[in-house]
């Protein structure tokens, strides 16, 4: 690598740089003191900030594209990226960092190393940018072609993350995908690595399927292997399940769903630890993977976050504790009902003891800080959950249709119940074929439940039912 040398103007704003980068770690080693609920109403927002704000005591807006500069030395020094800066919005801005600091908070809470967080404008996003670094054509070991590279995820997946890598990857980058059926065995998952792997990826709880995985089990595998393990936890949220904490290396999250439960912003995260392990890419993408993509990849490729957006998730994330576990509270309610139901053919909860990854779900889904007391810890299953009707997809669409209070729409997380049909929706795109290997059949509703009254939601359900 070529060695740049600064001017002295450039290296007093280095040295600027510095002071600033030594005080924001202080302020992050401060807030990892916290609990949960302290840290998403503060993230690194201090009163120290709020002075240099107008005084504002909430994270301000900042909607302008671009940074003005104190002079050129102050430019060279920031777009070398050698002191804390903004420059221009669609690499970073100051609205987006607040909560990027605050995500890394509180995915990395309760985990002793080092985390950071960058974020983009949608949940696929984040998930392309987690996985796409990790792509890179290198010339094979006889020299005489690229090797076959391949990546292994399971098949229990959003149907966007199914289309993303078989087509956006496999059909037209010819990147092998290697779906793994059961995500629940983890001698299936070990099977299907070798030389040309460069990732392994789950979703946990998975949509819609609410599928799991044994999170420490599967990093143990990748790690041998020299691969990262990249978790999509969105159903989830780090309110109860911080895969950092047990061997992951890389989590991806749609804050367009739970994290921003009013609806009203499109967003995503990649929130990763330091010193990941990788095949390929420079020593930068190991040392601090959410750094390098935000600077590098992110910079190039444009799936910068809007600000506004930024400051929607933000507001939302203040309460994220207490309304995960209020609708986790309701859907387990609304899960024992719908067993019960003469009409119901199954219903996937990872709540019910019934559940084929009850006991994995129960050994990872915990309630940041224990209960409403913040007494003894307490498992807590999230907010989704799908169902099958036994009469088929005739009913299972007239059951639709006759909701009155339940959205019929293409989205979860919200704090109003939604539900949708994931074979015309979300994983319409996948065909007979995508949806049988991800096991989504026609007869299958997929329910956000929201923060309504559950008696509420299971009237609406059971008249709808009939």
């Amino acid at each position: 690598m070529e060695t740049i040398a600064f001017s002295s103007g450039v290296q007093a704003y280095q040295a600027r740089g510095a002071q600033m980068m030594e005080a924001a770690a202080r302020q992050r080693a401060v807030m990892r003191g916290k609990r949960f609920d302290t840290i998403a109403v503060h993230g690194l927002y201090n009163m120290e900030a709020a002075l240099a704000n107008q005084g504002s005591i909430s994270e301000p807006g900042y909607f302008a594209t671009s940074q003005h500069f104190e002079n050129s030395d102050h430019m060279e020094t920031a777009l070398a990226y050698q002191m804390p800066s903004w420059t221009y919005a669609r690499i970073a801005n100051p609205t987006q960092g607040y909560l990027e600091e605050t995500l890394a908070l509180l995915e990395g809470y309760g985990y002793p190393g080092e985390v950071s967080a960058t974020v983009a404008a949608s949940g696929m996003a984040a998930i392309f940018m987690a996985t796409n670094p990790f792509l890179m054509q290198e010339r094979g070991s006889n020299g005489h072609g690229p090797a076959r590279i391949n990546i292994v995820a399971s098949a229990k997946c959003y149907g966007g993350t199914f289309m993303l890598f078989s087509q956006r990857y496999q059909a037209e980058r010819g990147i092998e995908v290697r779906w793994v059926r059961n995500p629940l065995d983890l001698d299936e998952w070990a099977s299907q690595i070798d030389a040309g792997t460069r990732l392994v990826f789950g979703e946990m709880p998975s949509n819609p399927g609410l599928g799991v995985f044994d999170i420490a089990g599967l990093a143990a595998i990748a790690h041998r292997h020299e691969l990262p393990l990249i978790v999509d936890s969105t159903v989830a949220t780090p309110a109860l399940l911080r895969p950092l904490q047990h061997g992951a290396d890389i989590v991806v999250q749609s804050l367009s769903k739970t994290m921003g439960s009013s609806g009203m912003a499109i967003a995503g995260a990649v929130i990763a630890r330091h010193d990941i392990p990788s095949r390929v890419g420079p020593d930068e993408l190991r040392a601090n993977f959410a750094l390098y993509v935000k600077l590098l990849p992110l910079r190039d490729h444009g799936p910068g976050l809007s600000p506004f957006s930024a400051l929607m998730i933000l507001n939302d994330l203040r309460t994220l504790r207490g309304k995960i576990d209020r609708m986790s509270r309701s859907s387990a309610q609304v899960a024992s009902w719908l067993t019960a139901h003469p009409a119901i053919a199954t219903v996937n909860y990872p709540g019910l003891a019934s559940f084929e990854g009850h006991a994995i779900a129960q050994q990872y889904m915990w309630l940041a800080d224990g209960e409403d007391d913040y007494g003894a810890p307490v498992n807590r299953y999230s907010h989704l959950l799908s169902f099958t009707l036994k009469e088929g997809v005739p009913a299972t669409r007239r059951t639709f249709d006759r909701l009155q209070m339940i959205w019929r729409a293409t989205d979860l997380g919200r704090i109003k119940s939604v539900a949708t049909i994931p074979a015309i929706s979300t994983h319409q795109q996948q065909g007979d074929a995508g949806r049988s290997l991800a096991q989504v059949p026609g007869n299958l509703i997929r329910l956000n439940v929201g923060g309504e009254h559950p008696a509420d939601i299971i009237a609406d359900l059971e008249q709808a039912l009939g």
